[in-house]
Formats: C-alpha cells, sequence, structure tokens
C-alpha cells in the first residue's frame, strides 16, 4: 500500500490529444484560436492591460512656496513693496492659492456718517448688497442732483471702478514651488516631483521646462499662463483661474524610474468672456490700525489676481500575482511534456501514445438506378 502510494505520488500526469484529420474542422478551429488570440493580446493584454492590477486610489500632499518682490505706486498707498507675505492668499502653502496682480485701496476709512455714493436717495439698500444703515437724510451736491443717501459705516466709501492694468506688473516673473508627494497604498509605493540629486544648488537654478527640465518643480508664472494659452498681462488686469494638473501613470512591471509626474496647464475660467459680469476674480480684505488715541481706522484692499488650483491624478498598475501563479503553473506542465516529447530516450513511444491519429473516411453512398 505504501509502495503504490509513493509511486502514485511520483507519476507524471499529462492530457492525451486525439488528433482528427479533418480539413474543414480544422480551419474552423485555427480561425477560432486565432480570434480569441487576437482577443487576448489586442484587447485584454495592450489596450486594457488585463494582466494587470490597477490601483487608481492616490493619496496625494501638496506643498507650495511663492518667490519674488514687486513695486508698486499709487496716490492712495504711495510707494510700497511686495513680498509673498503680502501678495499669496492664503500664506502657508497649500494646494489652492491665490496671487494678487492688481488691487484698489480705500485708505484712512474711519466708522462714521458719509454719503453712499451708490445709493441714491429713491434706493432702499446700496446695489452692493452691504445693507448699510441709512440714517435718513439725502445729501446732494447741488438742487438739481438726485443725492446720495447717508450711511452709518466705514466712511469714505469704496470708489466703483475698475483696474485698467495690473499694478503688480513684475507678478509675471514670480515663482511658485510645488511639493507634490503621492502614495499607492495597495502596493506600498510612494515617490514625489522632485529629482533626486546632491546637488543642493539644483533648485535655485532650475526652471521647469518639460524638454530641458522636466523634473524641476518650480513654475514662473508667465510661463503657467502661457502654457494654458493665455496672455499673463491681460489675465492679471482683473484676475482668473488657472489649473495645474499633476498627473501620475505609473507601470511598476517597467520599474519606479519610469514613474514620473505629468505636468498640464489650463485656464479654468476660460469660458468666461472678458465682457461678461462674470470675468475675472477678485475679493476685498482690511487691514485695521488704531491710533495712540485709541481711535480706529482701516485701508480696505478690492484685489485682483490669478487664484492657482494643483490638482492631483494617476493610477499605478503591476502585474497580477494570481495570473502569475497560473503562469507558472502551465510553464511547468509545458516544460515536463518537452522533457518528454524531445529529451527521453521514449519519446517516440510517449509521442504515440500522447497524441492519436483518427482518420477522417467519407462515407459515400450509392443508389442503383433500374432502366428496363
Amino acid at each position: 500500500m505504501a509502495t503504490f502510494a509513493i509511486n502514485s505520488l511520483l507519476n507524471y500526469k499529462t492530457e492525451k490529444y486525439i488528433v482528427t484529420e479533418n480539413k474543414a474542422v480544422g480551419v474552423l478551429h485555427r480561425l477560432f484560436q486565432l480570434s480569441v488570440i487576437g482577443y487576448i493580446i489586442g484587447w485584454v493584454f495592450i489596450v486594457k492591460q488585463g494582466y494587470q492590477e490597477i490601483e487608481d486610489a492616490i493619496q496625494s500632499s501638496v506643498i507650495t512656496k511663492v518667490k519674488g518682490t514687486a513695486v508698486t505706486n499709487t496716490s492712495e498707498s504711495g510707494l510700497l513693496v511686495w513680498g509673498p507675505e503680502e501678495y499669496v492668499i492664503p500664506p502657508q502653502g497649500e494646494d489652492v492659492l491665490f496671487v494678487v496682480t492688481s488691487f484698489l485701496e480705500t485708505p484712512n476709512q474711519k466708522m462714521g456718517y458719509c454719503a453712499e455714493v451708490r445709493t441714491f436717495c429713491f434706493h432702499f439698500k446700496s446695489p452692493t448688497g452691504h445693507n448699510r444703515p441709512q440714517c435718513g437724510k439725502c445729501i446732494r451736491n447741488n438742487e438739481n442732483s438726485n443725492g446720495t443717501c447717508e450711511i452709518f459705516g466705514w466712511c469714505p466709501t469704496e470708489k466703483d471702478i475698475k483696474p485698467q492694468k495690473p499694478l503688480l506688473k513684475n507678478a509675471e516673473n514670480f515663482t511658485i514651488y510645488v511639493k507634490n508627494f503621492i502614495q499607492f497604498p495597495k502596493f506600498s509605493f510612494s515617490k514625489s516631483n522632485i529629482l533626486k540629486t546632491t546637488d543642493q544648488s539644483y533648485l535655485k537654478k532650475c526652471r521647469y521646462d518639460k524638454k530641458q527640465y522636466p523634473y524641476c518643480p518650480i513654475f514662473r508664472l508667465g510661463d503657467i499662463t502661457r502654457r494654458a494659452g493665455c496672455n499673463f498681462q491681460d489675465m492679471a488686469t482683473l484676475g482668473g483661474a488657472i489649473g495645474i494638473v499633476i498627473q501620475w501613470d505609473c507601470d511598476l512591471d517597467k520599474g519606479t524610474s519610469h514613474c514620473n509626474p505629468e505636468y498640464q496647464f489650463t485656464r479654468l475660467d476660460a469660458t468666461v468672456s472678458n465682457k461678461s459680469i462674470a470675468a475675472g476674480f477678485n475679493f476685498r480684505h482690511a487691514r485695521y490700525f488704531k491710533n495712540a488715541a485709541g481711535e480706529s481706522s482701516r485701508s480696505l484692499y478690492k484685489v485682483y489676481g490669478i487664484r492657482f488650483h494643483i490638482l492631483v491624478h494617476g493610477k499605478v498598475c503591476k502585474r497580477h500575482q494570481r495570473q502569475n501563479e497560473c503562469i507558472n503553473g502551465a510553464n511547468g506542465t509545458f516544460f515536463c511534456d518537452i522533457v518528454l516529447l524531445y529529451l527521453t530516450t521514449g519519446r517516440k513511444s510517449y509521442k504515440d501514445k500522447k497524441f492519436e491519429v483518427l482518420k477522417y473516411e467519407k462515407q459515400h453512398t450509392s443508389t442503383d438506378v433500374d432502366i428496363s
């Protein structure tokens, strides 16, 4: 019993094939095989890469830093030097940031009574939607004017004008340092968009260029808007929104060195015409002061600029482990058959036993015709 079990365990079992000599069935069989092979190679392997396991649940972190200075000189503000701490909002370096390119300032506002220049006496509320308290008094410059309502609020009120050109003209030469870390937890794979180098001066001298410096994460603002198909000076006057897309498509079977970021730049508000009321991007913020006497005042800023959205997408693929096991198992059977068919002394006998030829004979029927 033990000897039988050992012999059974050490025996090699293989499939036996019957070869039918029928050309019509053979042609049909080969055509079917070719169609299946074409589907597997063309669609499953090449188009869909079905032999690989794919993960698109990318985990990403983005840190930004803007550098550059600009000088402005206006009648309201005088001579000012702008650094990142003034023109970057918010300043902490997130994946969405706003860079000021122009502004309107209403300086030295104090709480008190003054005329609301945009609210005529026959209106009941400000067209700006501020709903500031009206005092019931109509202030007229002359007898023929409609007059404006007196309000209680920050005086003098903001002027209703738009910038004709960007005040921070040098903003075109500002740079954004985009530091991106990505991770695919399924394959325990992580990487960043920063070139691995020991050269400490690399980031100080490089600027992103798709051909010369494709792995430099520092971008010039003027180059970003140009790659998005826009003129920086035109866009900086009233503002807008730019998307910086970082695309990670990684095939780990080719090695991690082939996993590199691809950048795309697009204007997100491109469908809005400059003549539209929705054109541009701006908002207001204020800086508050208090003098020695304890009196409060503020400077109101209506800032225009470019809002940058950094969007990270990607997927990673790797050969499926289960398919590797199936292929290895199939290769083992194939290798054993090759040894028996071509390398052993009894190969002819094994071949005759493995392939049995069944000849296909046509059956002929004869019909006797009796002519009398």
